[in-house]
């Protein structure tokens, strides 16, 4: 039986809602179940209505994507998250990834290709548009070096898990592939995570594969 991605929508343009709504109402598969103006209002919707991804928009007045990001991240919402933006500026990608995004994508991407990366996001893929995905590696590669982060420190189990997300394998499928509970892989995403100074599953899985980990 086929499931149906909850979304929520954040962006501070009506325009722009409605685009993404209507987008997304001609693909299978996806309901919108709120919309929200600001970052406070998605807040409050995110956690009364449990959605299974939030489209967020970067740039918005008051309390801006990343501030909305960090906060519904620390309230542990557990959606897929994806930033939403007209920025292609390096650090405004990586303060995204280290903030917990689950993607980025750039608002003048082809709507079919917007579809299918965020298809990618809700199957535990790397969601981000292809022209970035280099600028992030090569960043995370280079900061690698500087702070000589070693997956060294990590047990087999944090390890193997860790070449599962560099494979785009989500939770589910690490559970079902390593034959342990779905709640222990997550366990270990928050020990590996931590041992490697990440705060993304998206940032460690990138890094994994820019340094050939997997």
């Amino acid at each position: 039986m086929p499931t149906t991605t909850r979304v929520l929508i954040i962006d501070d343009h009506p325009l722009f809602r409605r685009g993404v709504s209507q987008l997304l109402g001609l693909a299978d598969g996806f309901e919108i179940v709120g919309e929200a103006a600001s970052g406070q209002e998605g807040i409050e919707l995110a956690k009364r209505l449990d959605p299974d991804l939030i489209l967020l928009d970067l740039n918005m007045k008051g309390m801006n994507g990343l501030e909305t990001l960090r906060t519904m991240r620390d309230l542990e919402i557990d959606a897929r998250i994806i930033l939403v933006t007209v920025s292609d500026a390096p650090e405004d990608l990586i303060a995204a990834i280290r903030s917990g995004a689950d993607g980025y994508i750039l608002k003048d991407n082809d709507p079919d290709d917007i579809l299918k990366l965020i298809d990618s996001a809700m199957h535990g893929k790397t969601a981000i548009s292809p022209e970035l995905t280099s600028l992030l590696a090569t960043a995370l590669r280079e900061e690698s070096v500087v702070e000589q982060r070693s997956q060294a420190s990590l047990t087999e189990r944090e390890t193997a898990i860790l070449k599962c997300l560099a494979g785009g394998m989500s939770n589910k499928l690490i559970a079902r592939e390593l034959d342990i509970m779905e709640s222990t892989v997550k366990v270990h995403i928050r020990n590996l995570l931590k041992k490697l100074k990440f705060r993304s599953r998206v940032e460690a899985a990138v890094w994994a594969v820019a340094n050939h980990i997997g």
